[in-house]
């Protein structure tokens, strides 16, 4: 260790801290603003790191390996087996499609039948890391485009094993010694035992870490400290990771397994939780090394010849993943973004095209020049993802939501509309219905509609920010209307509907925060429910119930406590467009409250009410029933 640790450790930190920001500031996300910041203290830029690009790659090694382990962590076989269906549908379609066209690409252009198929293999991979960081970021985790890409990355990882399994059978030559001098054990082995060897190991690894490591982490449990488990966990990775490059695979495959393995044991959600902190930190590593490993002289000595490679990867990637999404019946704003999102070039690209120099299926140059498309590829994608939610989206997206279904035809009228029935609705309409009092029940999610019909509720599908629906709901007639849906900018547009065409119509309506509440209050609606306040008080209610408070006494201050929210909610809406002013009431506010909960504890109110506490009165009967009667009991029960 010396002080040029230090030196590169502050210049990283450095620039991600300037580029994420404002990466983050201008819409884009976190990842293209690790690449930039990579480029820009890369060799090739202000030179701050690295020696022609070779020192950053070990970082950025490091941070492949540990990024591969997590996701192997998170592969939980359960939850993979559910899966199966879509990861091998997507997967397979996606990784022979474009392995396909790939290789008529490359023979058309001249390259060797091994060579071809060996780029084409390690180019039809997509970046778990970019994709799935991307996808979290924009909170799309959930949506089909979102799961449909998890399946195709979920079967890309598992199929790095076979492929790097089938190179060594297309080489000439065996393994070539690393250019650090170090041999691996199967140096100068034929290519059919390499393949055996290389698939001995990973199992290998699966029996070791299932037979031993686990009960090993069993014992460092007992220990009771949680620095040894985060350590055990480093050891385990950083041991894989050795041993499998001294038979010449890749020390992220390794981890990767490692991950895989411990993904079906008991400690899996404890290692997630250890190293969870970390996570984030050496993704960003990992992007700035990919940012400052460009080679941008080598981007100068043939620009034409790597713009056009980089176009034509991308265009065909983007071909087959629309495709496929066409196929599985994808909506047009979910295959865009499910084709642009996987279109660039993943980080497994950079373990095959070195593991396929050292078996010699490719130069030096050409390495190179493929290790530059990689990471230029990864930069285009937040680009993509970008244009499509600005551009794309907006026009496509809306126009298929609309069209789905007609709305049912309504054939009755009751004093009550419901609009929204998920959870929050659902509650709603049952504990009126069991007090005998009927809904109009209104939902947009044909999906859930079904579903309620078979559970029993008449539930009519339509959109309800519709005029028209809500007239043929009787919302002329009505008394009450109920605007429970979860969307708060539906919501507000179906209150708005009501507030202009129904100005009798009395709306009780569903707010998921205050800012949601301040809203509203502004459109005139004065009933307003506020979904994290109720649950929060009740909740505070019992825990005071458990600390000793008096059953009556808890109550009676949860329900003073919405009470003087409610208006203190009032004062603060007027004043929450100045950040300062909003602040300064919101303190006072916390203040006042405080002091009038203090003061209605302190009364001395029903001081021997125990009728709210059940478990006193059931205690005290208990006890009475137990001890015999004194005289002066007698006499007072007589008189």
């Amino acid at each position: 260790m010396n002080g040029d640790f230090l030196a590169q450790a502050l210049v990283y930190l450095a620039a991600a801290v300037f580029c994420v920001p404002i990466a983050k500031k201008i819409g884009m996300s976190s990842v293209l603003g690790y690449l930039l910041s990579g480029i820009v203290i890369g060799p090739y830029a202000l030179g701050f790191i690295g020696q022609e690009g070779q020192d950053i790659m070990h970082v950025a090694e490091f941070g492949v390996v540990m990024m591969l382990f997590l996701i192997g962590l998170e592969l939980e076989p359960a939850a993979f087996w559910q899966m199966r269906r879509s990861i091998v549908g997507f997967g397979t379609a996606q990784l022979a499609g474009t392995t396909l066209l790939l290789l008529a690409l490359f023979m058309a252009l001249g390259w060797s039948l091994t060579m071809a198929l060996a780029v084409a293999l390690a180019l039809s991979m997509s970046s778990t890391a970019i994709v799935l960081q991307t996808l979290k970021e924009k909170g799309l985790s959930n949506t089909i485009a979102g799961k449909s890409s998890f399946s195709v990355l979920l079967f890309q990882d598992i199929a790095v094993i076979p492929i790097l399994a089938i190179l060594p059978l297309l080489a000439t030559t065996a393994v070539l010694p690393h250019e650090s001098g170090h041999h691996s054990l199967i140096d100068d082995q034929p290519g059919w035992i390499q393949t055996i060897l290389v698939i001995g190991a990973v199992g290998a690894i699966y029996a070791v870490g299932n037979y031993a490591v686990v009960p090993l982490l069993r014992l460092v449990a007992k220990t009771g400290l949680r620095e040894m488990f985060t350590a055990s966990s480093l050891l385990l990775v950083v041991a894989v990771a050795f041993l499998m490059q001294q038979v010449g695979l890749s020390p992220a495959l390794g981890s990767f397994v490692a991950g895989m393995v411990l993904a079906s044991s008991e400690f899996r959600h404890e290692l997630e939780s250890d190293i969870e902190p970390f996570k984030g930190l050496l993704l960003g590593l990992f992007f700035i090394g990919v940012g400052a490993s460009i080679n941008f002289q080598l981007l100068a000595e043939a620009p034409s010849q790597i713009a056009m490679l980089v176009s034509l990867i991308i265009g065909i990637k983007l071909l087959v993943l629309l495709s496929i999404g066409k196929i599985f019946k994808l909506k047009h704003d979910q295959n865009f973004l499910f084709a642009l999102g996987l279109s660039q070039v993943g980080e497994f690209a950079f373990v095959l095209f070195s593991f396929s120099s050292q078996l010699q299926i490719l130069d030096s140059d050409w390495t190179g020049k493929l290790t530059a498309i990689t990471a230029i590829s990864m930069m285009t994608t937040p680009v993509l993802l970008l244009i499509n939610e600005r551009f794309i989206a907006p026009y496509f997206g809306t126009k298929e939501a609309v069209e789905e279904k007609a709305a049912d035809s309504i054939e009755e009228h009751h004093r009550v509309i419901i609009a929204g029935f998920g959870h929050f609705g659902s509650t709603i309409g049952r504990l009126l219905r069991a007090n005998g009092v009927e809904a109009t029940i209104l939902d947009n999610n044909s999906d859930q509609v079904e579903l309620l019909r078979k559970m029993g509720f008449k539930v009519y599908y339509g959109d309800a920010t519709r005029l028209d629906l809500l007239k043929a709901a009787g919302a002329g007639e009505a008394t009450l209307f109920i605007a429970a849906i979860d969307s708060p900018e539906i919501n507000k547009e179906l209150i708005h509907t009501l507030t202009k065409h129904f100005p009798g119509l009395k709306v009780l309506a569903r707010a998921r925060n205050r800012f949601d509440a301040y809203e509203l209050m502004e459109m005139g609606i004065t009933n307003i429910y506020r979904e994290t306040l109720y649950t929060a008080v009740h909740l505070a209610v019992d825990a005071l119930s458990q600390l000793g408070f008096r059953k009556y006494s808890a109550t009676r201050q949860g329900q003073k406590f919405i009470q003087y929210d409610e208006r203190g909610l009032t004062k603060l809406a007027s004043s929450r467009h100045d950040l300062s002013e909003y602040i300064m009431t919101a303190r006072q506010q916390i203040e006042y409250q405080e002091k009038l909960l203090h003061d209605d504890l302190m009364q001395n109110f029903s001081s021997e009410d125990h009728s709210w506490d059940g478990t006193y009165v059931r205690d005290n009967l208990l006890q009475a029933d137990e001890q015999p009667l004194t005289p002066s009991d007698v006499s007072a029960r007589k008189e």
